[in-house]
């Protein structure tokens, strides 16, 4: 029987490329797509752009950078990187940073990729299958507690630690855990209670796949990148799907839109804010009604204050 797959939808299409370009509407600005994924925001971003603009897209899935490669306009330049590559970039160059953040449909639906629990699939979750470790490989010989570490702080889970024994335990008596369903039974097995509508692996798959792609570490690297290589008056706008991700670019936002004063030389003058928050945006209603995989997306606008030194 052949797997169900969903089309892909992209979250807040509209709201996100109208903050990225704010009152300029594109115009011969230069623009980053941080997470290409299947091109929603790309596209609409350089049908929004003169002739002079630019768009220059980073993905880390052989797919997506495929995708990219499909779109032939001398404005677009492709990246097989992730977004923390935003540092290469030169200082004060860009006019607007999108990051689209988490996994897009195909990848979720595709159960060679082994995101989903919903699917029998090899235990992989790369966001770039070419390259580093996979789930299943780093469960073969990671110790308990970095299992339960990991799983507790990157799903918020409460049962960390007992999964990762039944994880340790499972590997002793049969060997490692290999596909999506096997471990999605152990933690279904494990986990006694969960949240009404979830499936109790929910959030290891969760944890495991943040973990995995180093995700948070990266988003820090490109929300420093970010500002550094915004011109004043430039947008950065990110769209979240976890309140992990979430509370770093709140935290991120709300750090850089405050006067730093040098508490050791009392009478300089302080450093102004680099950002100025704009808005926090949910999806509206009628389009978590036409796809529910946005009903948790959560979108940030900041604008790029002072001149970059």
């Amino acid at each position: 029987m052949s797997t169900p797959v969903l089309a892909h939808i992209t979250v807040m299409l509209d709201a996100a490329v109208e903050a990225l370009l704010g009152a300029t509407a594109g115009g011969a600005g230069h623009y980053v797509d941080g997470t290409f994924g299947r091109g929603g925001h790309s596209r609409l971003i350089l049908s929004r752009l003169d002739p002079q603009g630019r768009l220059t897209v980073f993905d880390k899935d052989p797919e997506a950078i495929a995708q990219a490669q499909q779109i032939q306009d001398e404005r677009l330049s492709i990246r097989h990187e992730g977004f923390r590559h935003l540092q290469e970039l030169p200082d004060g160059s860009v006019d607007g940073v999108l990051l689209d953040l988490g996994v897009s449909s195909p990848q979720i639906d595709d159960p060679a990729r082994g995101f989903s629990f919903r699917f029998e699939g090899p235990l992989d979750m790369r966001m770039d299958p070419t390259r580093g470790e996979s789930v299943a490989e780093w469960l073969a010989s990671a110790e308990m507690g970095q299992i339960a570490e990991v799983i507790r702080d990157y799903g918020e889970e409460r049962f960390a630690v007992q999964i990762a024994k039944a994880i340790v335990a499972r590997r002793q008596e049969r060997g490692p855990i290999s596909s999506t369903t096997e471990l999605a039974q152990l933690v279904a097995d494990t986990v006694k209670t969960r949240e009404p509508g979830q499936n109790p692996a929910t959030r290891t798959f969760q944890a495991l796949r943040i973990f995995i792609n180093a995700e948070l570490e990266e988003l820090q690297q490109a929300l420093e990148a970010a500002v550094r290589v915004l011109r004043p008056g430039g947008r950065l706008v990110v769209i979240s799907f976890h309140s992990l991700e979430d509370r770093i670019v709140k935290q991120f936002i709300a750090k850089h839109s405050k006067e730093v004063v040098d508490r050791r030389v009392p009478f300089a003058q302080p450093k102004p804010m680099r950002l100025k928050a704009l808005e926090r945006v949910k999806p509206t209603d009628a389009e978590v009604a036409a796809n529910a995989r946005s009903r948790s997306a959560i979108m940030r606008v900041a604008e790029r204050t002072e001149v970059p030194a």
